[in-house]
């Protein structure tokens, strides 16, 4: 799908697109629209009840004299409440409505709304942006669809002043969402397609773009200790892999910085059955998305470096795969870490923590970053805790915790902060070893943040439980059904607002 931006005007061809707000006011082009067609605009809208709703359709003739299709009226709800997202939600929910009708090119008319705090050009960006990640689909292995199921529209024009800077605005907009989809695709992926190795191969892509890409194999790790990472994979035939992704992003700005300032880490257990603590079989199709995390920092690395960051961040990811077979590990072996901790292993189905612990060592000792955020589907506690409407933030530093709250809120992946007192420490001492890798049935997610936060010595850092946020069973107006990329645009946002130089 092609989007371009136009000076406003009646387009050619095509289906047309205008705003009414709550409260039946129309814009300057839908009132427009409405003298051409002789009132047939608002005697729809009466007819059908609109009340001009965030999100509200209402389909019309196209005028005569015209080629278009068809007119369709959408509500924007309050002129002051239309914020940045809610432009997105219009962008994401024209697309729904039309892409499934055939039309070829959608023309949308946005005019400047003077009660809202956003200009013109940025929510004339956001609306194409919306469109554009709710376009995402991943149809690779369809081979018997029919073309008329399929999204045909090739073209989307927004029709706005200032069309140069909605342009501009959105160029920016379009690298974060090439990330966003990378991050869907990996996650949407099999597992007999996406694992260790292969998925090594995709972040060797990433040095296109500019970014630094090193790949250790099991033979290096067994070198440093890594033995809680490779004790998850080793009943797996496919051997682990660790990943680092880094983007000296200061360097493009004319200053050279060595240091690096962030550190992304992300869990990559590319299937998890749950080793000889095995899943149930129905929904263990799911755990081909257990590698969310990893996909998350690979689709925020894309990112940054897409839109040339001016930031030097580093991405790490744990990549195994946990399977059960003979040399699989076993509840009660007792690992040692490359820091040299030694874990109790009480449940292998509480991998995803133990990949983490040797990946955030290395991270810290290869690195020295200044602060630290890990992701994680970690655990099936915090869908308890929070459904699928936010992810787990757990903290050494309330003002990271903070800081990604408020990048959350801005990008609509929103986070919530959890305690992490010292009595949650406390239940995951082990009796034969330094720790052990569950606390109980209570506090889950607490005691699984605990667990990491043994492991990160004297820097900021934040663990994010993404368990109920990776993967959507339902459709949103700017994210389809399935793998969601959460995490790129929370991540980007974070380093927008606070990180970059």
């Amino acid at each position: 799908m092609k989007i371009s931006f136009t000076k406003p005007g009646l387009p050619e061809t095509g289906v047309l697109v205008v705003i009414g707000f709550e409260g039946g006011d129309l814009s300057e082009s839908a009132a427009a629209i409405d003298k051409q067609v002789d009132g047939a605009l608002s005697r729809a809208a009466k007819i059908t009840k609109f009340k001009g709703k965030l999100g509200e359709v209402v389909s019309v003739l196209a005028p005569g004299g015209t080629k278009l299709e068809r007119v369709l009226l959408i509500g924007a709800g309050k002129p002051k409440a239309l914020d940045l997202l809610g432009a997105e939600k219009l962008g994401g929910t024209i697309y729904r409505v039309l892409g499934g009708q055939q039309p070829r090119t959608v023309s949308i008319a946005f005019d400047a709304v003077e009660e809202a705090d956003a200009r013109v050009w940025e929510h004339a960006a956001h609306i194409a942006y919306g469109a554009l990640l709710r376009s995402y689909r991943f149809d690779k292995y369809r081979t018997k669809e029919e073309d008329d199921k399929k999204p045909s529209i090739r073209a989307l024009k927004i029709m706005t002043p200032s069309g140069g800077r909605a342009r501009n605005a959105f160029e920016e907009l379009e690298k974060i969402a090439e990330g966003i989809f990378l991050t869907r695709d990996l996650v949407s992926e099999p597992a007999n397609v996406l694992y260790p190795d292969s998925f090594a191969d995709i972040c060797r892509e990433l040095v296109e773009l500019g970014v630094e890409v090193n790949v250790l194999g099991e033979a290096e790790m067994v070198k440093l200790g890594m033995n809680a990472l490779l004790g998850v994979g080793q009943g797996s035939r496919r051997e682990s892999r660790l990943v680092t992704m880094r983007w000296n992003g200061l360097q493009n700005g004319g200053r050279k910085a060595k240091s690096v300032q962030l550190a992304l880490v992300g869990k990559g257990v590319t299937f998890d059955t749950g080793g000889i603590c095995i899943k149930p079989g129905p929904g263990m199709e799911d755990m081909k998305w257990d590698m969310g995390g990893a996909g998350a920092v690979t689709g925020a690395m894309k990112a940054l470096a897409g839109r040339k960051a001016n930031v030097n961040v580093v991405g790490v990811i744990g990549l195994v795969e946990n399977m059960p077979d003979g040399n699989a590990q076993r509840p009660g072996d007792v690992v040692t870490s490359m820091d040299g901790q030694t874990i109790e292993v009480i449940n292998t189905d509480a991998e995803g923590r133990l990949v983490l612990a040797d990946a955030l060592t290395y991270t810290q000792q290869e690195f020295e970053p200044k602060t630290i955020i890990n992701l994680a589907t970690l655990t099936g506690a915090i869908l308890v805790s929070l459904g699928q409407e936010r992810a787990g933030v757990f903290a050494n530093d309330d003002d990271l915790a903070e800081k990604l709250r408020k990048a959350g809120d801005e990008t609509g992946e929103k986070v919530w902060p959890f305690p992490m007192d010292s009595a949650y420490d406390e239940l995951i001492n082990s009796q034969i070893a330094d720790m052990k890798n569950v606390g109980g049935r209570f506090g889950g997610s607490i005691t699984a943040a605990k667990f990491l936060q043994r492991f990160v010595k004297d820097t900021a850092w934040a663990h994010i439980d993404i368990a109920g946020m990776a993967w959507s069973t339902k459709d949103r107006p700017t994210v389809p059904r399935g793998g969601t990329g959460y995490g790129v645009r929370l991540l980007d946002k974070l380093v927008a607002k606070y990180f970059e130089g």
